[in-house]
């Protein structure tokens, strides 16, 4: 491990490694040693910055979701309609930039493991509003909920189905959700 003195992104390498960690070997087997061993830090470096195991995933899962609800977010920029917001739906869902095999694994962790920690719990939940609150630009709050649910289960389904919808299906089906 290399010492860096004043090493001001520690910390945050800490997260990355934790999120690469979690995908690598599953949350369960997730250890501090696994980590400090991934972000090539000091073992202690873990215990300094974090008061445990617990609140380290739950601020990498934090950090994760942040980063896939800014990415969720991108593909509404140039929206300004309700149907260019379907368009961006269905964009997002076929267009697999954000249900990567590394996104996936995390997500499927965070899902299976929340139900276990309140935390992780409250992680999803802030999660889901900001995606619920991107939508709710162009629908309103039940239908915003209700396309998040879709888009939820939808790129699910678009990763592990033999034969994925095509983009039309998907469009067809985010108007049907929306009524436009």
């Amino acid at each position: 491990m290399a010492r860096r003195p004043n090493d001001p992104q520690r910390r945050e390498r800490i997260l990355h490694a934790t999120l690469d960690t979690i995908a690598a070997h599953g949350i369960q087997a997730v250890t501090h040693r696994k980590i400090a061993s991934c972000a090539d830090v000091p073992l202690g470096s873990l215990t300094y910055y974090f008061s445990g195991i617990d609140a380290l995933l739950a601020e990498a899962f934090s950090l994760f979701t942040c980063q896939m609800s800014t990415q969720y977010a991108a593909f509404f920029e140039d929206v300004n309609s309700q149907a260019a917001a379907c368009d961006a739906v269905t964009e997002l869902i076929f267009s697999a930039q954000m249900t990567t095999a590394h996104n996936m694994e995390l997500m499927y962790q965070l899902y299976a493991f929340m139900s276990r920690q309140p935390v992780l719990k409250s992680v999803m939940q802030n999660w889901m509003r900001a995606s619920q609150t991107t939508l709710e630009h162009w629908f309103d709050p039940i239908t915003a909920r209700a396309l998040d649910a879709f888009i939820e289960g939808m790129t699910l389904h678009f990763v592990v189905d033999r034969e994925p919808l095509s983009r039309d299906a998907i469009r067809l089906m985010v108007g049907r959700i929306a009524g436009v």
